[in-house]
């Protein structure tokens, strides 16, 4: 199974994440992360997603996702063309004793601690999926009580917008 990202730029309007997320449900895709907010131009919206693909060939999807009349440009963002990034809180079991260890470990990963609590501390953290599960694993032996992700969010290197005129069908 392989994962590829999509960024969807559709008109700002109401059902319209509920045709596209139906869409790839019914070719058998699972989305496997989810992440909608407006962009530079008013009216519009980007939805990226990381699908799931066994068998059928991606282009079958992105394809009828063009077809969908609020759907303005779909474009696959390829692992070394564009920058990735995923936002995690983790509440972490972390008595007086503890304490100390879990903000070292947090802080080799770049990430901080957001709330402190007499037996927990609440760990924010941003960067790659390989970098947070990585965070994931240093923190599971103190005890992780809760884990809240957010969508992978992307965009493509370089000059290019997925909103420039010249991109646009």
């Amino acid at each position: 199974m392989s994962r590829h990202t999509l960024s969807v730029l559709v008109e700002d309007r109401p059902g319209v994440l509920a045709r596209l997320s139906g869409l790839i449900a019914r070719r058998g895709f699972n989305i496997h992360s989810l992440a909608v907010g407006v962009t530079e131009v008013d009216g519009l919206s980007r939805i990226t997603m990381v699908v799931d693909v066994e068998s059928a060939p991606l282009e079958q999807v992105t394809k009828q996702l063009n077809k969908l009349v609020n759907v303005i440009k779909v474009v696959e963002l390829e692992p070394q063309s564009s920058v990735r990034r995923a936002h995690v809180l983790f509440k972490v079991k972390a008595d007086a004793t503890q304490r100390s260890q879990v903000v070292s470990a947090v802080e080799l990963f770049r990430g901080s601690i957001v709330d402190v609590a007499p037996d927990s501390l609440t760990v924010e953290a941003t960067g790659e999926l390989a970098k947070l599960e990585a965070l994931q694993e240093v923190l599971e032996p103190f005890g992780i009580r809760e884990i809240v992700q957010s969508g992978t969010i992307a965009v493509q290197r370089g000059p290019k917008s997925i909103t420039d005129r010249s991109l646009r069908p």
